[in-house]
């Protein structure tokens, strides 16, 4: 199968339609239209075989994931996913994984209303690389420069779990048959919060998506906004499969420094913390309130009060 092949079988006139693609796949270029007073959000990840994720992973869950990682950025931002482009580097073309790898993630872009507009593919070592854009009222994204001494640190749902189903992969940890499906699975599939972010524009004073860990993402926002923070980990969110597999603090070492939990970290000041629930209500999110920023530039872990220092450490790219 040649290249163009491959682009026709598995990658043409896919996905959602959307009225703002007025040129899509097939050219030398996509055209887009903008709405009219919205900002575009834009940003790029790349999955690289045995850096990101293991040859034997299911190809459908790596399509699906390499595209829900880009959307969680998106949802940090606040902003509604309108296009992607996709560059897909393989070794060889393998009918029967391209089948797989496409339905995963074209079914991440029919949920989330994203519309595939061009990309490459080529031979080399496996890796995906994916460029979204959304879109974003002007003036109504969420940075991470925006935080104060004061505002209330929060996090949604649970956190931990996909780093211990790696691990479950890799066979270094064990858990209970009712729980090591739910752990891989959030490990192969990520739920990016897209409607959430969009229902923070007018509340969060800033916002990150944790992809490197707590720790190291929290410390991304402390750097941006020239604040310090108090967090209590006892408050760290734990799904029942992290309490029923491992100790407190394994499970809070896996929470605070694992990774790839794709789940939204913001903070809110006291006058906007009343119109939280309901403003996340609408989007079905659970979020929990950990810590308050405070002056200073440094972060304080404490564990009912006393200092607490993680068994792990976050992820670094280099």
């Amino acid at each position: 199968m040649k290249e163009f092949q491959l682009i026709e079988s598995f990658f043409s006139h896919r996905g959602p339609s959307r009225r703002d693609v007025k040129l899509s796949i097939g050219d030398d270029c996509a055209l887009v239209q903008p709405a009219e007073n919205k900002s575009i959000a834009i940003s790029c990840d790349t999955l690289v075989e045995n850096v990101h994720f293991f040859p034997d992973i299911p190809p459908q869950a790596l399509g699906y994931k390499a595209l829900a990682v880009n959307l969680s950025d998106l949802a940090s931002m606040g902003a509604e996913p309108a296009w992607m482009t996709l560059a897909l580097t393989l070794p060889e073309v393998n009918e029967e994984w391209l089948s797989g790898f496409s339905e995963g993630l074209f079914e991440a872009a029919e949920y989330y209303g994203i519309a595939l507009i061009g990309g490459d593919t080529t031979r080399g070592p496996r890796s995906i690389s994916i460029t979204v854009h959304g879109q974003v009222p002007q003036g109504k994204a969420l940075t991470r420069h925006g935080a104060k001494a004061g505002d209330w640190i929060y996090v949604t749902g649970t956190l931990g779990d996909s780093a211990l189903g790696l691990d479950l992969i890799r066979g270094t940890q064990h858990a209970r048959a009712e729980h090591k499906e739910y752990l891989i699975n959030r490990h192969y599939r990520p739920t990016p919060r897209v409607l959430a972010g969009q229902s923070l524009r007018s509340l969060a004073s800033s916002a990150i998506d944790l992809s490197d860990g707590f720790i190291s993402d929290i410390g991304h926002i402390l750097k941006a906004s020239g604040v310090g923070a108090v967090v209590e980990v006892a408050n760290i969110p734990l799904s029942q499969a992290m309490k029923d597999t491992l100790s407190e603090e394994h499970a809070l070492g896996y929470a605070l420094t694992g990774g790839e939990d794709y789940e939204l970290l913001f903070t809110v000041p006291e006058a906007q913390k009343g119109a939280l629930e309901t403003a996340l209500s609408h989007s079905g999110t659970k979020f929990v309130r950990v810590g308050q920023m405070c002056a200073g530039n440094q972060l304080r872990l404490l564990l009912n009060g006393e200092p607490f220092t993680p068994p792990y450490h976050g992820f670094e790219h280099f």
